[in-house]
């Protein structure tokens, strides 16, 4: 199965103060996911944030069915955290 794109998706902007909160809910399978992030950052980088984290989500569900592990989330080099 393809990642999900932009219009494949429902997603929802809320801001709270200088934070927005993001959910990107996929309708075919009702998996949500929620980012946040600084409002100064802009809608289409809190978009594509979203949408890539429901992506990996997604692909760890869909392996866990089919007995795999899924797919090992990116390193940033030189420290903790996530690439999304």
């Amino acid at each position: 199965m393809a990642d999900l794109r932009d219009g494949d998706v429902l997603l929802e902007f809320q801001r709270v103060g200088n934070v927005v909160r993001v959910s990107a809910i996929d309708p075919a399978s009702n998996t949500e996911v929620v980012v946040q992030g600084p409002a100064e950052y802009g809608e289409a980088t809190l978009r594509r944030t979203a949408l890539a984290k429901l992506n990996y989500v997604l692909r760890k569900k869909r392996a866990a069915e089919s007995g795999g592990t899924g797919p090992e989330p990116p390193l940033l080099p030189g420290g903790p955290g996530l690439v999304v």
